[in-house]
């Protein structure tokens, strides 16, 4: 294998990225210090489906953007793969996607009464969403037995639990910073225990999980209103109507941005859907909801929650779907590409201004 800064010195940062590689730079896993595992995964959606091609989409917008960030001089220097695509999750996906399409169907349609058949397709879901979560734990767990940084890019958000319980395997305490349009707690929802809307209230099954601090958040149904009001303050959210209220009454950014990073633990893993960025962000994303955080603002908190001296440990990037301008593909390359290096000057592997 080639050394990691021969390739480094053999890169020119200044020319066009090469087409299929992450960022436009031919890093192998063995150089990389973030792996990123893609999830083609969306079984479970509840309404615009599309995110399954999120990683894709992502990879193939990357290689265009320009590589330097003013405050991480050599960002482009970490080294970051994305493994490659797992067919077999594709056609599992697509498989069990139809089967719960029909579930769906019927849920809206008032069915009172259902086939056998039909009974039995919420816990056929649920099983071959456990597998999955099985699977990414085991992938991320061999990746952090190297030292690796590890991320996902789902997929529906749904797809990062596997990730998580890694993690909570690996650190007695740490909190989940959400940046999302909604709450994500529900016990279940449709029937299925492993929906993109229950994603935090299973993340908040791993005992070392000790904080969940969610922002942007604007869809919440009153189950999720309530698990929040009781939670004794493991859970706490920052409204969307509130944080605009504060800036309209002349709060900074950066003030509010403190009073988040101020519920965190020193250890921080990222959960980001896409849909907590101003849908003019994302408009092909599967659950939009007007409102959120502009582009900017959502960089600059993850870059105060590396300032605070927090270690990011791990990190999602899910929901982003393709359209037909490519515009939520290169959003979320320029996302992802920012909770890498913030991420990376977190764990000391690359040094900001």
């Amino acid at each position: 294998m080639e050394d990691k800064q021969n390739l480094i010195n053999s890169i020119d940062p200044n020319a066009a990225g090469l087409s299929g590689k992450l960022f436009g730079i031919p890093f192998t896993e063995d150089h990389a210090e973030v792996v990123l595992i893609p999830v083609p995964w969306e079984v479970t959606v509840s309404y615009g489906a599309g995110t399954m091609d999120g990683a894709q989409t992502i990879l193939e917008a990357s290689s265009q953007i320009d590589l330097f960030i003013r405050e991480i001089p050599n960002a482009w220097q970490l080294g970051v793969y994305m493994l490659p695509f797992q067919e077999e999750l594709s056609i599992e996906n697509n498989k069990n996607r139809d089967l719960a399409n029909q579930y769906v169907r019927q849920l809206e349609e008032g069915v009172e009464s259902a086939t056998l058949e039909m009974k039995v397709i919420p816990q056929t879901v649920n099983e071959v969403c456990e597998k999955l979560n099985i699977f990414i734990k085991a992938q991320t767990e061999a990746r952090l037995n190297q030292g690796k940084i590890v991320g996902v890019v789902g997929g529906d958000h749904s797809s990062s639990l596997g990730l998580i319980r890694a993690l909570n395997d690996r650190y007695d305490n740490f909190g989940i910073l959400q940046i999302d349009a909604h709450a994500d707690l529900r016990k279940s929802y449709q029937g299925f225990t492993y929906s993109h809307a229950s994603i935090m209230y299973n993340a908040l099954k791993c005992t070392n999980v000790s904080k969940l601090v969610q922002v942007g958040v604007r869809d919440c149904c009153e189950q999720e209103a309530k698990f929040i009001s009781t939670s004794n303050g493991r859970v706490v959210t920052f409204f969307d109507d509130e944080i605009k209220e504060a800036q309209y009454l002349g709060n900074q950014w950066a003030k509010l941005c403190g009073q988040i990073v101020e519920q965190l633990p020193e250890y921080v893993y990222i959960s980001f859907d896409i849909d907590g960025l101003d849908p003019r962000f994302c408009p092909n994303t599967g659950t939009p909801v007007p409102g959120g955080l502009d582009f900017q603002e959502a960089a600059y908190l993850i870059k105060a929650v590396v300032k605070s001296g927090r270690k990011i440990i791990g990190f999602d990037l899910c929901e982003v779907a393709p359209g037909s301008d490519d515009w939520d593909g290169n959003v979320g390359a320029r996302m992802l590409y920012h909770l890498c290096n913030w991420t990376g000057v977190s764990q000391g592997k690359l040094r900001h201004r």
